[in-house]
């Protein structure tokens, strides 16, 4: 079985749909527009999406779950939001080999990069 997407409802697409595209860089693969928009946000085709649902009434404004994302360079990383004007979190290392940090994106979300 294969995971298909993660959902966040937002209401505010259009600053979300920026932020997973340069600070993660995720691709769009989709989008529907209607009564509310839709777009899936993915490295590639075929991989696991973040899925984008525009909602002003129902929409993430919780704490307790993240995403993770693997960066080359976490150090070089976490400089980087700094300087584009993101409030990461220290950086950990739990373990020889781990080191990572946490920013939010505009709904919210706790995003990992390791």
């Amino acid at each position: 079985m294969k995971m298909e997407h993660v959902t966040i409802q937002t209401a505010c697409l259009d600053e979300s749909v920026k932020f997973y595209r340069e600070i993660a860089g995720l691709k769009i693969q989709r989008e529907m527009k209607g009564p509310f928009s839709i777009v899936f946000l993915a490295n590639a085709e075929d991989e696991t999406c973040i899925e984008l649902i525009e909602s002003k009434d129902i929409c993430y404004s919780g704490e307790g779950i993240s995403i993770g994302f693997h960066v080359p360079d976490v150090e070089k990383y976490h400089e980087e939001l700094q300087k584009k004007g993101f409030d990461p979190t220290p950086i950990e290392a739990p373990a020889p080999n781990v080191k990572f940090f946490f920013v939010k994106d505009p709904s919210g979300v706790m995003i990992q990069f390791i």
